[in-house]
């Protein structure tokens, strides 16, 4: 169990980019929960982020550009303890993602078959948009995870069909 203990810490701290922990008379179970506590303190996860950035990409289509700049600020003021690098990282993407909003809707009028942007729910959309953004445009992003992500966004957000229209797509 500490040999299992003491590989886990190791990767935890070289994933973290941390110099090695100090020596395995050391190590226990608290040590590293503790630890990753102390790291993950204020950090939200890719997956909050992303959802977050749904929501906001959501909320362009039924706010002028004038508009969002306030339901920016609001929605952001409304989330407890938002660290300002996530708040930068959420801004940032969401500013992204709109800059290049004409050309991730020519790729999806030319891969749906049937189904230009137009006609599309709302929801599956902008589930889309992310995905396609994370594809093309956003190198950090795994295609695998862009693609599981949007099907996630869509059976949390839209219809029964959602997660199947968007995973087709």
């Amino acid at each position: 169990e500490k040999k299992r203990l003491l590989f886990i810490e190791k990767l935890f701290y070289k994933g973290c980019g941390w110099s090695d922990p100090p020596g395995e008379d050391k190590w226990t179970v608290t040590d590293i929960i503790e630890r990753k506590a102390v790291y993950t303190a204020g950090i939200m996860r890719r997956r909050e982020q992303r959802e977050h950035i749904f929501k906001l990409l959501f909320m362009t289509e039924f706010n002028s550009e004038e508009e969002m700049n306030e339901q920016l600020s609001l929605y952001f003021d409304s989330l407890e303890e938002l660290a300002e690098k996530d708040q930068e990282y959420m801004r940032e993407k969401y500013n992204h993602v709109l800059e290049h909003l004409d050309e991730i809707d020519a790729l999806l009028n030319e891969t749906s078959k049937g189904w230009k942007t137009k006609r599309m729910i709302r929801v599956d959309l902008t589930a889309l948009r992310l995905a396609v953004y994370e594809l093309k445009f956003d190198k950090n992003v795994p295609t695998g995870v862009a693609i599981n992500e949007a099907v996630e966004l869509a059976k949390k957000y839209g219809t029964d069909d959602s997660p199947a229209f968007v995973n087709g797509i």
